[in-house]
């Protein structure tokens, strides 16, 4: 694997280090001009993924870039969250923060025969996270595989 089709893991998050970490990919019938600009309005994410909820980007813009803060809630937890990785229209990740929670969600979006392959990794920290894995094994797996099934939905509109 090269640098251009794997996620940039900050040292404390790196995969093999945290408690928990899931992987998602999928493959869009849509280019990853057109992934990215859905997936980049983080106020739109409730409209797709239902997991999502109270997004507001700090500063108003309808758009995360680099450096953006942001929180919403997802489940169950609100979430305080900063963009710490932004190179449109293939990288983007943040480190999201909340009672019991400490997560890095990374995106890859990589052009494709016929569209996009996106990978959606997390690794993640915390009493909370960890409760959560306890109690319900598959929950972020499923929940990621339905947000990238909506992205997919949304960016080949």
């Amino acid at each position: 694997m090269t640098d251009t089709d794997a996620i940039r893991w900050p040292d404390r998050y790196a995969p093999a280090l945290a408690p928990i970490h899931v992987v998602n990919d999928l493959a869009m019938a849509a280019p990853p001009e057109a992934v990215w600009a859905v997936l980049i309005r983080a106020a739109d994410w409730p409209g797709f993924y239902a997991n999502a909820s109270k997004v507001v980007v700090e500063g108003g813009g309808p758009d995360l870039g680099a450096g953006a803060r942001f929180s919403w809630k997802t489940f169950g937890v609100d979430l305080k969250t900063q963009v710490l990785e932004f190179e449109p229209p293939h990288r983007i990740a943040w480190l999201a923060m909340g009672t019991g929670v400490e997560a890095y969600h990374a995106w890859l979006i990589q052009p494709a025969p016929g569209g996009s392959h996106v990978v959606t990794e997390e690794t993640q920290y915390g009493v909370a996270a960890r409760a959560g894995r306890l109690l319900f094994p598959d929950r972020m797996e499923r929940w990621h595989q339905r947000w990238l099934e909506g992205l997919a939905e949304a960016a080949e509109r």
